[in-house]
């Protein structure tokens, strides 16, 4: 995915005069040649990633549009006031693409891990996020982004589903329950791949998205309508219960049931570890989602 990204922003900035990549120290020789090529059109601000945001909202009131890449705590947590003030409340857009998302650099401690930065933008108004499952989704994502003028997340992602889907907004049906089936499932990006094999001997609904918000609430209404029983499961490669606000206004006209697999709130896996053992930590291998999906859809 961070190859996809880069391939895909080096290519666009030859047309689009505006694009202007803004760095802190992460990355920087993936856009050598484009800083090359475009003098002034690729900044290394070091390690000041809050002056990352503010020289990218500087960049967007004088009209360019300011890429941003780094560590999602660098990139979300660390400058989340510059992200509130310089680019909200100055109603200027920017596309921020992280790497790392919840525990993908496990390696580097917690330092570089922010399962929390999907819910923490969800704070602010006015954000488009993306959470890639493929490579291919990546690619779709930053070109629907880059010619804009909004804010937008792009959460790339170490792990990779099979295949890609699209990545038009709307919620993908990629398993059909029976009229009479336990509910639905709503694998976001990267989880797809392990939600179907956690759930081939449920009789549910699989649906996907990588468009994380705004989330297709009207999507989830009519999928949860077809399948005749309002349980609804969403896995999330981030913080759990990310989701739960759109499900509940999705589902609003309707008693439900709803759970949402994710990193643990109410723990922290100090551990340092592989990003596979830190997911079998939260429950979110396919042992573990599969053990979750059982004891909700089955009771």
């Amino acid at each position: 995915m961070r190859d996809t990204f880069a391939a895909t922003v080096n290519r666009a900035m030859d047309t689009d005069p505006r694009l202007t990549v803004v760095l802190a120290a992460i990355s920087t020789g993936m856009f050598r040649g484009a800083a090359a090529r475009h003098p002034g059109r690729v900044i290394d601000m070091g390690i000041r990633e809050q002056a990352m945001i503010g020289v990218a909202g500087g960049l967007a009131l004088t009209g360019m549009r300011p890429v941003v890449h780094s560590y999602a705590p660098f990139l979300v947590e660390r400058p989340f006031e510059q992200l509130k003030l310089d680019l909200g409340h100055q109603g200027v857009g920017a596309v921020l693409v992280s790497i790392g998302g919840s525990y993908d650099a496990a390696e580097e401690g917690r330092t570089h891990q922010a399962p929390g930065d999907v819910a923490l933008l969800d704070t602010l108004p006015g954000w488009t996020v993306y959470a890639p499952g493929h490579p291919d989704e990546v690619r779709a994502a930053l070109e629907a982004a880059l010619p804009g003028e909004d804010r937008v997340y792009v959460r790339l992602s170490g792990t990779s589903n099979r295949a890609a889907m699209p990545l038009d907004g709307r919620l993908s049906v990629v398993r059909t329950g029976s009229p009479r089936s336990a509910g639905v499932v709503v694998a976001v990006g990267p989880m797809l791949d392990r939600v179907l094999e956690a759930t081939a001997d449920l009789d549910v609904t699989v649906a996907y998205t990588a468009t994380v918000r705004p989330f297709d609430r009207e999507g989830l209404s009519a999928l949860v309508g077809a399948a005749g029983n309002a349980d609804v499961l969403v896995v999330e490669p981030y913080l759990s219960g990310t989701s739960a606000h759109e499900v509940a206004a999705a589902l609003a006209d309707r008693r439900h049931r709803h759970l949402g697999l994710g990193v643990a709130r109410d723990r922290e896996v100090r551990a340092y570890g592989t990003p596979a053992q830190h997911a079998q930590a939260h429950g979110l291998d396919t042992e573990g989602v599969a053990k979750s999906a059982r004891a909700f859809f089955l009771v």
